[in-house]
């Protein structure tokens, strides 16, 4: 690393779990982020401040005013322009160093099944069901860790999906697609905004954590949140043997 990037990434290195290599390794990651919103602007931004090097995102969607209430990343200034642009001034106004692709566009397969394999994790900072399971496809497809962020509401969610591990469900696990959800959003149920924050800056820990090599990762668990009496609960979670995305997986 060059002597400006010891001192700015110098707090990490300073952590014994981290250190030189740590850094070295984040520095050469390349990290996909699909939704530009609420969960996904913390993400970004400290994944940007990080030092990953490389991050692509994903998001169809333009600023509108009333996303200025939780999503970080966007100005009152940058209302109209596509999320994905206004993230990535954000971003590169904290580490002009890091590479940053955008793809306005909707994360359909295709999309997906392109970006996925160069990516060394997967962020789904969604609020989309059918969206979810489709990262989720691709993720087992290529096997790459996905980690999933959930917030509305009061609520928020955290889960790592790893099938590399062979003891690691995948979303399709947890949350079969055939089963039933009625499809709520933030526009018509709310959410408390440093919700988004909390549950973005987990996902940010656990991506940083698959990146540098640092401790274990939550893949297993489903960690559940309410804000309102600040109250945490984590769930076991298993590999189905019927899943219809991961069985195959089974030795």
């Amino acid at each position: 690393m060059r002597d400006d990037q010891l001192l700015r990434y110098s707090r990490h290195i300073l952590l014994d779990e981290w250190g030189v290599e740590g850094q070295e390794r984040v520095n050469a990651s390349h990290a996909l982020i699909i939704g530009a919103g609420g969960l996904g602007s913390p993400v970004a931004l400290y994944l940007a401040s990080a030092g990953v090097g490389r991050i692509s995102l994903v998001d169809n969607d333009h600023v509108d005013v009333t996303n200025l209430q939780r999503q970080i990343a966007h100005t009152q200034a940058r209302v109209g322009q596509a999320k994905v642009e206004s993230l990535r001034a954000a971003m590169s106004a904290i580490n002009p160093d890091v590479h940053i692709s955008t793809h306005a566009m909707k994360a359909d397969a295709t999309l997906l099944h392109s970006l996925v394999p160069q990516a060394d994790v997967i962020l789904d900072c969604t609020d989309n069901f059918e969206i979810r399971h489709a990262i989720n496809l691709a993720c087992v497809t290529h096997g790459k860790p996905l980690v999933s962020g959930a917030a509305l509401r009061l609520d928020g969610q955290l889960a790592v999906y790893d099938t590399q591990h062979t003891e690691s469900p995948c979303y399709a696990c947890v949350f079969p697609p055939t089963q039933n959800f009625e499809e709520t959003r933030c526009a018509t149920m709310g959410v408390l905004a440093p919700l988004v924050g909390v549950i973005g800056s987990l996902q940010a820990t656990e991506a940083l954590k698959i990146l540098s090599g640092m401790g274990s990762s939550l893949r297993g668990q489903l960690m559940m949140f309410n804000a309102q009496h600040m109250e945490w609960q984590t769930l076991q979670t298993h590999r189905q043997a019927h899943c219809p995305v991961c069985s195959s997986l089974r030795r």
